[in-house]
Order: structure tokens, then C-alpha cells, then sequence
């Protein structure tokens, strides 16, 4: 059966490589992704801050319980501003039996000289380890010991200065310290030592810890984990021990792993989705165009077990044929796409890519399963029909369709009906999943659908093509309504590349433009003063002191969690004195001067996510998962560019990462100018800098179009294997008919009038594929748009709706007129008798 399948695939050379094309370019799209998630499935992160001990308790990340219609699901998710654990925990885990040492960790960014750094208590050189070098261990407040990195020019007795907290400080160097461990990590960042007790004078969470790590003495690891993970859980933190220590490193590494998860969650959904719908379509159409052949087995009594064999054979060399190729090829693509996206800073130059072998397995099966049931499916009535009958069964296109299929489209059709209904009467981002699904189900009622829309196409067609083409129009229109079974398959494919292409892509850029307009139009404010580690509220009030400021906002941004949500949203903290004065969120209902206490402001789309209104008492967690209940005092319009949730400054004080703000939006008065007097302030605290805030906007479209940059990648794989699929298809289409223009040459119909009715035909198809993409693009990019921003008429970037018109166009010309001219170069004698 193997050889037979072989020799059937050599014969029918054209066929055989479309299909094999369709599924070798699906394998490497594949391979290429599964690769990349499959390493940020297997990296490990090696302990190195805490290499030393035994165990750590820690709070990095906070497991959520939501509702998705109608079942409770949980999420686990990383707190943004990293979790605290109480301080008390220290003394309990003291009193344990067998542990040694018990190290209060406490983190805090530091800025010196020449670089940046983290800060801890002397005592947290145990766990990492660090050893000193030169001098001694600080024993004063204004003593600290430096990693040997920061110290290049630096020797124990000098005087460095360290801005911390936004305030600049001079202490004098103890001693230099160098990191001890058996892997040190090169792209770490150097650590300065203080004293525990400065130490943590200077953690902006008071009574908190970011970790405590343990020490157990010889012989004792095992039995202190376990008491440890048991105080841990009553505490409601967790334990590390182990490799799991290497989950607490806060680095790029780890950061990237996460990322690529991510992508693969996101968007390998919706890749495997449409690859196995191309993969499907194409080798039905290959199929079908096999008729004759199988009628003919049939026909000399070979068995329908032995016809499905056969087609079995010959999908699963094509099968096997295309993992050869695409494995490897796809393996080479995830090393160029890893290159990309180190260059763009998306992950470090450090990530390992690695494995590949999990990947290759789950995309061989896939593809090969995805294969054998698009063909059976194809094949089913050849191989089921009588022998006697088979031959005259596929003399002419069947125009039977089950009832099955009918009922089947209606109810896709039915389907994304209701959801664009849901779309319409959901709020905020629960709407999402409603207008995602819409160009799925739409484009899947259309392939149900197909054999009806094209007979009625052709109905309505039938008087302009012969007004236009004549005679050649007349023969278009026939051939329309005769082979509108057979076009099924070129129709879905023309309007899945118009769909995709005009939905999904246009997506990224109104979100874009949506963020770059609100903050241009809501920001009042002319300059801004910003820090890496922070602005202190002396700075605030030294710049609200200026003669001709009017106002001055100090701004952090954080994140809050609401309860019952699967994610947190971004938020902004605030200090409300004049905030009206310096952005305008545009203010919906309620107003930002009851933003006092224990309240906050939400944004129209999270207020409609979460049933929010004025007024209302709502729980949430703060960014290091801290539970706090808060007032809504206004719902806002502008959250993109300003966030989520505004709430007052002391509502996160505490529970930020680093204390004060990131920075300070300042207004002057009319026709005054406060630059010299601004420089002044800035001036007297290291590391920050002042701009406009014209600059600023200009750096948010920059980092937004590099951030977009991956969006635009993903989606464009799906757009361009969508238009592939659709070019592959009409070529096959157009090569199986041999036969039939031969007959039509030798009945004495000239070569120009079958080249008119080629492209009366295909100007037709493409109308109609150009209008039910073009309507399933609009419907869903306008859903997706006006949920997101209340916009009902979205932005298409200019020359957008004409690449996607002119460039589906050409793509149908091409793949028609070149096969056609091609087989009208063939003489029709001998065109008669080629395989179809």
C-alpha cells in the first residue's frame, strides 16, 4: 500500500505539493513557537541571592478565585510589588529547634556614583554568601561595605555618596565584600551592605520583610524545612527550599521564561487553531480533486477499507515528509526569532534556548492526526459509494449537501450573532472573549455555509458578469453555480485572510493610538520631574514652593488586584492636592477631590469589568497582595494612558517596592517660566532629571511601537500563513482544471475567451470574499474597539484598508492567471486527457 501511495503522490506532483507546503509551513510556524515555550517551560532558575540557605519564606505571589461563566476557576499570579512577610516571623522561626541563623532580609535600590545597586542588612551576606575582602563589617549607621564591583576607585575609609529613597546620603566605606557562591551570576546587580538596624530604617515597608532566610544547623535541614513550611503556611507565605529557591530571583532570566509561557498561552491557541483549519481545508481540496482515482478503485472492486488505506498512506508520507522538513527549519526560525527578540530587549542575551524534543512531538502528532481525519473526512463518500455507481457518481459536482452541514453553519452563524450581542451588552474586558471569538465562528459559518453562498453568488452575479465579459461572463456564471461545492474551500480561505488581516491587525494600532491620544489630550501638566529611586514629598513641597507653579502632582505607578478578577490592574498613586490641575482623566461620574483616604478612582472599562459604581465599597489587594477595602469616588474615561485605578498616595504607602514617587508632574501658571527655578530643585537630588512633558509623550509612542512590535510579529505569522493558505489553494484550484478548459477549447471557445472567463469567475469570488471577510473584519475589529474604547468607528491606518483589498487582489489574480496561462499552453487534444 506504501508504494502504491508513493507512486500515486508522484503522479500527482501539483497536488502533492500544496498540500505539502500547507503542512510544512503550519509545522514550522509551530515548531518555531513550541520551542521557544518549551524553554521558558523548562528553565530553572539556580538559587543565587539566598544560595546559601536551607529555606526561605517568602510572598511572591497571591493564588485568586474568579468565576467564568458559571465555574470557579483560580489563578495564581505574582504580586507586582513583590510580597512582604511580618517581621514577627523572624522570632518564631528562631525559637525552632535545630536552625543556626535566621536572616530578616530586607531590599532596598541604591544609586551611587558609578551605578546602580540593592541595599540589604549586613546579616544577609550569609545567605548568599558574600565575604569580606578588605576593611570590616559596618557597625554604624553611616558605615556601609560595597560589593567589589562598585568599588573600582573606592577604598575602605573613603566617603560615598548613595541616593536612597530619592534622598542623597555620604557614608564612609567599612570594607569590600565579594560574592562568595559557587555560580555567581554575572548580570546581577552589586549589593552594598548598611547595618540591620539602618537597614531597616531604610525599607519602605516598616514591620514587614521582603524574605526570611534560615540557616539549619548540620544534620538538621530536613526536619527545619518542615517546621518552617508548616509556620509558613499558618502565616498564609510560603517556604522555599531547594531548587525552588531559584523561584525567588527577581532576574531578567526568570522574567523572560515567564514571557514566553505567556506568548505560547496567548497566542499558540490561536496559531494551532488556524493551522489546523489550513492544513484541513487543503487536503480536502487535494481529495476532492482525487475523485476520479478513487472512483476508479472503486469502480474495479477495491475494497472502501482499501480506498481509506490508500488515502491514509499517501496524507501520512505528506505527513511525515513535512515534520522532516519543518522540525528542523522551524528549530532554525526559533533561533532567529530568539535573536530578535534579544535585540529588542525583550528577553536577556543569558536565556537559554534549549530542548525542542517535546515540541517536535506534540507538533508530528498534531499535524499528522489533524491530516488523516481532514482526509477521511474528504474521502468518506468515495469510499463509501457502490463500485457499479462510482464512475458516474463524479462524472459531475455533487450539489447534495447533508443537512448536517446546513444545520451545522446556521448554528456557527447563530452563534457569532450572539456574540456580537454579548460584545454589545458585556462592559470593560469581559467583553473580550465574546469579539475574539467572532472571526472564529464567522469564518467557520462561512466554510459551512460556502456551497449555498456561492450558488447564490453566482445568481446574482450571473447578470453583471455577462454585461460586463459577455459570452465568457455567461460561461463565468455557470461555472459558478456548477462548481460551487469545489470553491467552498478557495472562498473560506479569501475570506479568512481578508478577516484576519483586517481585524487582528488593525487591533494593535487602535489600542496605540488610543494610548498616545488620551495622554496627550488628558495631560495638563508641562513638565515632569522623574527618578529612578524614587522623589521624596520634600521635593514635591520644594517645587510647590516656586513662585509661578501652579500645581504639582507627585504619581507611582503600582498595580492593584481586584477580588473575585483573574488579573490585577494598573494603577497610579497619587498625591491629590490639585491632581485636577495637572491631568484631566476626564472625569465621567463622581469627582477626584473625594480622593482622601481609603478611596480610589476606576477607569470605565474596569469599573464596567467589575460592576463598579460610585459609591461603592469594593475589596481589593494592594500590589504586595496587602487586602484593603476602598471607596470608588469617580469612574473615569482615560485609563489607558493613565491607568486602570487612581488612588490617593497613602493607600500604597508601605506597600511599594520603593518608597516615594516615580514622578512628578509640575504646571506653571500662565506665561510663566519656572525651568531655572526647576533645575534649581532638581538639581539638589542626584539622579533625577526634568523634561516636558511633550518629550515624554514622544517616548511613550516609541516604547509603545517597540512593545507592539511582538504583537505585530505574532499576528503577522497568522496573516501570512492565512494568505498563504489562501494563494495555495487557488493555485491547486486553478491546475485542476485541465481537463475542463481543454474541453471548452476543443468545443471552439478561443484561448481569450477562456482567459475572460477565468477572470470573470475570479472577479466575482473575490467580490464576494472581499465583502463577507471584509463585514466579519469590520463586525469584529468594531466589537473589540468600542469595548475597549468606546469608539464605534475604528481607526484603520492609512493605505490599511488598501493593502488589504489591493493585496488579496493581486494574491487572487496571481495564483489564477499564472496556473491558467500556464495550462492554456497546453495543447487541448492533449489537455483532454491530463489528470484533473
Amino acid at each position: 500500500m506504501l508504494k502504491l501511495a508513493g507512486q500515486m503522490l508522484r503522479h500527482r506532483k501539483g497536488s502533492a505539493v500544496a498540500t505539502l507546503l500547507a503542512m510544512t509551513a503550519g509545522v514550522l510556524i509551530l515548531m518555531s513557537l513550541g520551542v521557544l515555550v518549551e524553554s521558558g517551560l523548562r528553565f530553572t532558575a539556580a538559587p543565587q541571592r539566598y544560595a546559601a540557605a536551607d529555606v526561605v519564606v517568602a510572598n511572591r505571589d497571591i493564588t485568586l478565585a474568579s468565576t467564568m461563566l458559571g465555574e470557579k476557576e483560580t489563578t495564581t499570579l505574582a504580586l507586582p510589588e513583590g510580597g512582604t512577610v511580618p517581621a514577627e516571623m523572624v522570632d518564631r522561626i528562631r525559637q525552632l529547634p535545630g536552625v543556626a541563623t535566621v536572616v530578616a532580609d530586607r531590599t532596598v535600590p541604591a544609586i551611587l556614583p558609578n551605578g546602580a545597586a540593592t541595599g540589604h542588612g549586613w546579616s544577609s551576606t550569609a545567605v548568599t554568601p558574600y565575604q569580606l575582602t578588605k576593611g570590616a563589617r559596618p557597625t554604624r549607621d553611616t558605615e556601609v561595605a560595597l560589593d567589589e564591583r562598585l568599588a573600582a576607585s573606592v577604598a575602605p575609609g573613603d566617603e560615598v555618596p548613595i541616593l536612597l529613597n530619592g534622598s542623597a546620603r555620604t557614608y564612609r566605606v567599612s570594607g569590600l565584600v565579594r560574592h562568595a557562591g559557587p555560580r555567581p551570576d554575572p548580570h546581577a546587580p552589586p549589593e552594598v551592605f548598611f547595618t540591620d538596624a539602618h537597614a531597616e530604617v531604610l525599607h519602605p515597608r516598616l514591620g514587614r520583610v521582603d524574605a526570611v532566610a534560615v540557616l539549619a544547623e548540620p544534620g538538621a535541614a530536613k526536619a527545619v524545612v518542615a517546621d518552617v513550611r508548616r509556620l509558613a503556611a499558618e502565616a498564609g507565605v510560603k517556604a522555599y527550599a531547594g531548587d525552588e529557591r531559584g523561584l525567588l530571583e527577581q532576574s531578567a532570566d526568570q522574567a523572560a521564561s515567564l514571557l514566553l509561557v505567556q506568548l505560547g498561552s496567548v497566542f499558540g491557541g490561536y496559531v494551532a487553531l488556524l493551522v489546523m483549519f489550513v492544513v484541513a481545508g487543503t487536503i480536502g481540496l487535494a481529495v476532492r480533486h482525487r475523485r476520479r482515482d478513487l472512483a476508479l478503485l472503486r469502480a474495479v472492486a477495491a475494497t472502501p477499507g482499501q480506498v481509506a488505506c490508500l488515502v491514509l498512506a499517501e496524507v501520512g508520507l505528506l505527513s511525515l515528509l513535512s515534520v522532516v522538513i519543518g522540525v528542523p527549519v522551524g528549530w532554525l526560525t526559533s533561533r532567529w526569532l530568539h535573536r530578535e527578540l534579544v535585540d529588542r530587549a525583550f528577553i536577556p542575551d543569558t536565556f537559554p534556548v534549549r530542548g525542542g524534543g517535546w515540541a517536535a512531538v506534540a507538533v508530528a502528532v498534531a499535524t499528522v492526526a489533524v491530516a488523516v481525519g481532514a482526509a477521511l473526512i474528504a474521502a468518506r463518500r468515495t469510499v463509501r459509494i457502490r463500485p457499479t455507481e462510482a464512475l458516474g457518481e463524479i462524472a459531475v459536482e455533487s450539489v447534495r449537501n447533508g443537512p448536517l452541514r446546513l444545520i451545522s453553519g446556521f448554528a456557527a452563524l447563530a452563534g457569532g450573532v450572539i456574540l456580537i450581542a454579548l460584545t454589545g451588552a458585556a462592559k470593560g474586558t469581559a467583553a473580550l472573549g465574546p469579539a475574539m471569538g467572532l472571526l472564529c465562528l464567522l469564518v467557520l459559518a462561512v466554510a459551512l455555509l460556502g456551497p449555498w453562498i456561492n450558488r447564490a453568488a453566482a445568481r446574482l452575479l450571473a447578470p453583471v458578469l455577462r454585461r460586463v465579459w459577455g459570452d465568457s461572463g455567461y460561461l463565468a456564471a455557470a461555472n459558478l453555480r456548477a462548481n460551487a461545492q469545489g470553491m467552498v474551500t478557495v472562498l473560506t480561505a479569501l475570506v479568512l485572510s481578508v478577516g484576519f488581516g483586517g481585524s487582528v491587525w488593525f487591533l494593535q494600532d487602535n489600542l496605540d493610538k488610543q494610548i498616545v491620544a488620551e495622554n496627550r489630550d488628558g495631560m495638563l501638566a508641562q513638565q515632569t520631574v522623574v527618578s529612578a529611586t524614587g522623589l521624596p514629598d520634600t521635593m514635591l513641597a520644594q517645587i510647590r514652593d516656586i513662585p509661578g507653579v501652579l500645581a504639582a502632582t507627585g504619581v507611582r505607578n503600582t498595580s492593584i488586584i481586584p477580588d473575585g478578577a483573574a488579573e490585577g490592574a494598573d494603577a497610579q498613586a497619587v498625591d491629590p492636592a490639585g491632581v485636577d490641575l495637572t491631568m484631566d482623566l476626564k472625569v465621567r461620574s463622581g469627582s477626584l477631590a473625594d480622593l482622601r483616604g481609603a478611596a480610589m478612582a476606576a477607569s470605565t472599562l474596569q469599573a464596567g469589568s467589575n460592576g463598579w459604581r460610585v459609591g461603592d465599597q469594593v475589596a481589593v489587594r494592594l500590589g504586595d497582595g496587602t487586602p484593603a477595602d476602598l471607596r470608588v469616588v469617580a469612574i473615569y474615561d482615560r485609563g489607558f494612558a493613565f491607568g486602570d485605578v487612581t488612588v490617593a498616595k497613602d493607600v500604597v504607602a508601605g506597600h511599594t517596592a520603593v518608597a516615594g514617587y516615580e514622578r512628578i508632574l509640575v504646571r506653571s501658571e500662565p506665561g510663566k517660566d519656572v525651568s531655572a527655578a526647576l533645575g534649581g530643585v532638581v538639581g539638589r537630588y542626584p539622579d533625577s532629571s526634568v523634561t516636558s512633558t511633550a518629550d515624554v509623550s514622544g517616548q511613550l509612542a516609541d516604547d509603545l511601537a517597540l512593545s507592539a512590535w511582538l504583537n505585530k510579529l505574532l499576528i503577522g505569522i497568522m496573516v501570512g500563513y492565512a494568505a498563504l493558505a489562501a494563494a495555495n489553494t487557488m493555485v491547486m484550484a486553478a491546475l485542476a482544471r485541465g481537463r475542463e478548459l481543454a474541453l471548452l477549447r476543443l468545443v471552439g471557445v478561443t484561448g481569450k475567451q477562456v482567459k475572460r472567463m477565468v477572470h470573470a469567475e475570479q472577479t466575482g469570488l473575490l467580490g464576494v470574499s472581499l465583502l463577507i471577510g471584509g463585514a466579519i473584519a469590520a463586525v469584529t475589529l468594531m466589537s473589540i474597539v468600542h469595548t475597549l474604547t468606546g469608539q464605534l468607528v475604528p481607526y484603520v491606518p492609512p493605505l490599511g484598508w488598501v493593502s488589504i483589498i489591493g493585496g488579496t487582489t493581486l494574491l487572487a489574480l496571481f495564483t489564477t492567471i499564472l496556473p491558467v496561462a500556464r495550462l492554456l499552453r497546453v495543447p487541448p487534444v492533449a489537455g483532454i486527457g491530463i489528470k484533473e
